[in-house]
């Protein structure tokens, strides 16, 4: 097939479309099978385009992965073994794995594997970030990720990336026993789209990133206001190469006539397949119908995996000595219950077994789609047998017309296989038709292609925030309490602005604060890192508090003036460092002296020189033995006397209402940097805190607003609720 004018895409998953494996003929290569080489191999081949994996071992010198006839290129990630053990075994597949299929006894929580994820993680996006050069789309693919997306966000800012989660995402209540719950929200909402095989996964993540980042959700549309930017969420259940496998049904041999009718499981050897409860539900079969007994064969089919992980190992065992003891309690003389075949089979073998039985009993405990169950269905060519599907896959949100069971009910199972063997042929016939019909139609290229158009698509925008929303977050809060209303000014009241003296308040933001400090029962404070007189004159509004230099003086109605005791032993050294940093200066950059602090700005500045700025300000701030704190394109002095917003805002409480303040106020502040923070902390618990604008850094505040119109629509509720 010729290449698409359609421009490419560049797919980042963990292992690459080929698997290397090395002999006594040197480096050997051969494709992988699987639903996710299956859906991109050709959507790459058709349109162009890269994919980055790890190769599966370390290229030695002179070996190569590429060939000439490969119809696009394949960069190899390298991985120490220390990294595949922590990475890979460790983190993905010891912690991630068990705990989204819902089986956190079996999580292990490790601070190196975790490190080491990370890291590996970082190095993905570097090196897709070297070939993301006119690609479309960056496609990033499952749980062993789940950190790229962020990694890459930073290191190409306006690249359009997506996600899709190849397995269960976890409810909320299993999500957050991780340790790094956030980090791993924070990473998938870099993209620009993230996809799930179902809703109710989507709904999970929602959930998720609603009550552990504070974000504004949508559930109905699954917009996601991650500060400045919009993500989408949607699902898109993946299929197969329906007519592959139908085709491959239909070509290999008939079988032989037998008298026993076959139940098949077909399954990678995993705890969560539901191997062993399968197993036991068959034993149950035969106790309570034992009329099947001589006349029907278990046939279960486990693929090698994982094998050299002590975990698996333990599992084969309890699966050899179940097979074992349930074929010793009931085989005759000529029949054996339970077929065990602990291998993998060709193609065309699966499809003759998919073909010829009379049962496909899929029952994992926990699964993100399912892709066997899809296929037995689209190798019923012949006399239809029936489908039992676990409810907790995937698949069965779709799959209607399977008997569909719950795998830990063992007599519930036995009694879907026992209606299963005796249904009629004018019942199967009307469940395969159908189930392969919308299997038919909803393929793995259709997959594909969905999701290319949901990212094509990503981009639209929540409304801002309407009275329910804030009515949801602080009315109920507030109902019977005196408001005490903290704002920062500069990034929450006002634009950031490229020279603070043009940061001005709107005529709305003017109008709604106003409105506000006029009510009985709100009192309004300003608290900013500008100074006093600067804060106080640049809103010029009464009655309302001004807490200037991040709260080291404060004036207001209801408060004696307030200068921090020890501001006086630093105001020479405070000007000796004014001085000083004021040779760090290039175009572009300034000192701002405000009396208590200082301000160093770069924002003006060449963008090549602003890290070089920054570190260079930071080191002559720490040298004369100030505390130094990053800003917005800016670095701000500030004296070590253990004083910040925080302290501030709590001394205006306690000054103004009295000791027991909590009794009769609650408190709400908004914020946009990381001086807010400081208030956030001493306010948890306490009141409503907002963080402001970027999502990108972490925040302790109990929601987060997109921008200053947010927090205007927040002002203009509080002033008229």
């Amino acid at each position: 097939m010729s290449p698409s004018s359609e421009n490419p895409i560049l797919v980042i998953a963990n292992r690459l479309p080929v698997t290397l494996s090395r002999s006594s003929r040197g480096l050997e290569r051969r494709h992988s099978t699987g639903g996710l080489v299956s859906a991109l191999d050709p959507l790459l081949t058709h349109r162009g385009g890269t994919w980055v994996g790890w190769p599966g071992t370390k290229l030695r010198e002179g070996e190569q992965l590429a060939r000439p006839d490969d119809p696009y290129p394949m960069v190899p990630v390298e991985l120490s073994a220390s990294e595949v053990n922590r990475y890979y075994h460790g983190f993905s597949n010891a912690t991630l794995w068990p705990l989204f299929h819902s089986l956190p006894d079996r999580a292990r929580f490790d601070r190196h594997c975790w490190d080491s994820y990370e890291t590996v993680n970082r190095r993905f996006a570097e090196v897709a970030a070297e070939w993301s050069d006119g690609a479309e789309l960056v496609w990033v693919h499952d749980y062993q990720l789940l950190r790229t997306p962020l990694h890459l966000r930073r290191i190409r800012p306006d690249a359009r990336i997506a996600y899709f989660l190849h397995i269960p995402f976890p409810p909320y209540d299993l999500f957050r026993l991780l340790p790094w719950d956030r980090e791993l929200l924070r990473g998938l909402l870099a993209a620009d789209l993230v996809g799930f095989h179902v809703r109710g996964y989507a709904q999970n993540f929602l959930e998720c990133v609603e009550r552990l980042l504070a974000q504004r959700v949508d559930r109905d549309s699954g917009l996601i206001e991650h500060g400045e930017r919009t993500v989408q969420v949607e699902a898109f259940p993946i299929g197969i190469d329906f007519r592959q496998y139908e085709q491959r049904a239909m070509a290999v041999q008939q079988r032989e006539p037998r008298r026993e009718k076959v139940v098949l499981g077909v399954d990678r050897l995993d705890y969560t397949k539901g191997i062993s409860q399968r197993l036991r539900a068959f034993e149950r079969l035969l106790e309570m119908h034992p009329e099947h007994r001589e006349k029907v064969v278990l046939l279960q089919l486990a693929v090698p995996s994982r094998d050299q992980v002590s975990e698996y190992q333990q599992l084969k065992r309890e699966i050899d000595e179940l097979v074992g003891r349930i074929n010793g309690r009931f085989a005759t003389s000529g029949w054996s219950p339970i077929q065990y075949l602990y291998r993998s089979l060709p193609p065309e073998r699966l499809s003759q077994l998919y073909r010829d039985s009379d049962v496909a009993l899929i029952t994992p405990l926990r699964d993100g789609m399912n892709l066997v169950a899809k296929e037995f269905v689209a190798s019923q060519v012949d006399d239809p047998g029936v489908l039992v599907l676990s409810r907790l896959a995937g698949a069965a949100e779709t799959m209607r017309e399977a008997i569909l069971v719950n795998p830990f009910d063992i007599d519930g199972t036995a009694g879907a296989v026992h209606r299963a063997l005796t249904m009629d042929e004018a019942e199967r016939r009307s469940r395969i038709v159908a189930l392969r019909r919308r299997e038919r139609r909803n393929s793995v290229d259709l997959w594909a292609n969905s999701f290319l158009a949901g990212a094509r698509a990503a981009g639209g925008k929540l409304a801002p925030p309407a009275d329910s929303e804030f009515d949801a977050w602080v009315g109920e809060f507030l109902r019977g309490y005196h408001l005490a209303l903290f704002l920062d000014y500069d990034g929450t009241l006002a634009r950031i602005a490229d020279h603070p003296s043009a940061a001005d308040l709107s005529p709305g933001m003017r109008d709604a604060l106003v409105r506000c400090a006029s009510r009985d029962d709100t009192d309004v404070g300003i608290v900013s890192g500008r100074s006093l007189d600067d804060v106080s004159k640049m809103v010029g509004l009464e009655p309302i508090l001004y807490a200037g230099n991040h709260g080291l003086e404060i004036e207001g109605p209801g408060i004696r003036r307030f200068t921090h005791e020890d501001l006086g032993h630093y105001r020479q050294r405070l000007q000796e460092l004014a001085r000083d940093l004021e040779e760090t200066c290039i175009p572009g950059a300034w000192v701002e002296e405000k009396g208590a602090s200082l301000t160093f700005h770069y924002r003006e500045a060449d963008e090549t020189q602003h890290v070089r700025l920054a570190e260079e300000a930071q080191r002559k701030i720490r040298a004369a033995g100030f505390q130094s704190r990053q800003a917005l394109c800016a670095v701000e002095a500030r004296p070590p006397i253990g004083w910040d917003k925080g302290h501030a805002v709590l001394h205006i409480l306690r000054t103004r209402y009295g000791p027991a303040w909590s009794a009769s106020v609650r408190p709400v502040y908004a914020g946009d940097d990381e001086t807010d923070e400081d208030v956030f902390r001493v306010l948890s618990g306490l009141g409503r805190t907002f963080r402001v604008g970027s999502a990108d850094v972490p925040t302790t505040a109990d929601r987060q607003l997109a921008d200053v119109d947010a927090v205007l629509a927040m002002l203009q509720y509080l002033a008229r609720r």
